[in-house]
């Protein structure tokens, strides 16, 4: 997948990298969590490429991009992700959000109107989690490990030590770009800009809630931690529970539980895919748990 052409779009007076690849009369749009870009969606794209258009994009600010001065914010992101779509699809998609891309996503909804056909969220913890209760301390703590990992990452050959679970799902070719562009220093900071973004964004979210999406809606909750620590046991826990309660509290929602970590999309992304697929195919909220 890593041979994919790309191009700078110019957004807001600067500029986000994007790749297309799939064919088809459908569109379909993916928006990367907090720390990654496009090539996050590698596994779940050869699912699809006989099914619809696809488009992946790094944000403003990441490494194949031109850099972005001072902080960035979730309104920001989600300016830039509708005048992507603007520039680069000329009809109604699907959009697909994980992680922090979901808050993304559902700011980027209210602006998209009739050009959004539907949402597929890949477990993103709504602003109502607890998690994000005591989320500007935790924010602090990794901005703190970021700027070890960060001066580490000058030198090439211990970036490899950083890449920890990415190796399962992904192709070693995959591996290496995100190494190249994802485990830099360049790409370092801007996942800190990016983390900070989310503090100030769940404050702003949880003060002036997005509106609901008016388009069909399905929320993919990971159902494992990462480790089996306690802490991690209880804190997917808390975001499933919620991610429930979001897309039972849509008028055409719908929730489905994935055994899988954080990244559903490198450990099942047929799932990602299939979701997908009911979206275009116009799948109601038949089914919600």
């Amino acid at each position: 997948m890593r041979d994919v052409p790309g191009r700078r779009v110019a957004v807001n007076g600067r500029s986000v990298y994007v790749e297309e690849s799939g064919e088809g009369d459908d569109w379909v749009v993916f928006e990367s969590g907090a720390g990654a870009g496009r090539t996050s969606w590698d596994p779940v794209l050869p699912f699809l490429t006989d099914t619809a258009h696809l488009v992946t994009y790094d944000r403003a600010g990441r490494p194949r991009t031109e850099p972005v001065a001072g902080r960035l914010s979730i309104e920001e992101m989600a300016d830039d992700l509708v005048a992507m779509t603007e520039a680069v699809v000329p009809r109604p998609f699907v959009l697909v959000a994980h992680s922090m891309g979901g808050l993304v996503a559902r700011r980027a909804a209210e602006r998209l109107g009739p050009r959004l056909r539907a949402l597929l969220l890949v477990d993103p913890t709504p602003e109502t989690s607890p998690v994000y209760d005591d989320w500007d301390a935790r924010v602090a703590e990794a901005d703190r490990m970021m700027a070890v990992m960060q001066v580490l990452t000058y030198v090439r050959p211990l970036r490899g030590l950083f890449l920890g679970n990415l190796r399962t799902g992904y192709s070693p070719e995959t591996c290496q770009a995100i190494l190249d562009e994802d485990f830099t220093p360049a790409g370092t900071a801007q996942t800190r800009k990016e983390l900070r973004a989310v503090a100030d964004g769940i404050r702003d979210f949880r003060g002036r809630p997005p509106a609901p999406p008016a388009c069909p809606v399905i929320v993919l909750a990971a159902t494992r931690p990462v480790r089996q620590k306690a802490y991690e046991i209880a804190f997917v826990a808390s975001a499933q529970d919620h991610d429930r309660r979001y897309a039972q509290g849509l008028a055409n929602g719908r929730f489905e539980a994935v055994d899988s970590a954080h990244l559903v999309q490198a450990e099942r992304p047929e799932v990602v895919a299939g979701s997908v697929r009911e979206l275009l195919a116009g799948v109601g909220p038949h089914g919600v748990e």
